[in-house]
């Protein structure tokens, strides 16, 4: 009698899993790079904004609200929300000003980026000094 070759159900299952636990694996890995990778979004909105606050403190004593800084037309009280609204994944906001510094932060809109690790960034001036820094600042990749 002639042995029938091929593979057992135990084989392919083994095969199966092995699979499955690559994808998760990977999946999980591409979820952080996807993460990583937005977070440009939120540092490139705030240099932006601080590059405005600038440009705005030349022509006036103080440092402006997000709504005199982020449009082309100071006096409009809708700038900041268009600003947003042009964003995807985060959220600015001039959360202070004053003749000597302030302070922007740039919080997560969508749930995946809410749920990021590095949470907000801030940057803050406070008498020349620009400070950028992140809610979780033990990890590297969460530097501004």
């Amino acid at each position: 009698m002639r042995r029938i070759r091929g593979f057992t159900l135990i084989e392919l299952m083994v095969v199966v899993l092995v699979i499955a636990v690559l994808a998760g694996l990977a999946m999980t890995s591409y979820s952080k790079q996807i993460r990583k990778a937005r977070r440009a979004e939120a540092r490139q909105a705030l240099s932006d904004l601080a590059l405005r606050q600038e440009k705005y403190r030349a022509n006036h004593v103080v440092y402006g609200t997000c709504n005199q800084v982020s449009g082309t037309d100071p006096t409009l009280t809708t700038n900041c929300a268009n600003y947003n609204a042009n964003l995807k994944y985060y959220t600015v906001a001039v959360t202070a000003s004053s003749a000597s510094g302030y302070t922007m932060t740039a919080t997560g809109k969508t749930a995946d980026q809410l749920t990021d690790a590095c949470g907000m960034f801030t940057f803050a001036m406070a008498s020349g000094v620009l400070t950028k820094t992140a809610a979780n600042t033990g990890d590297p990749a969460c530097s501004p």
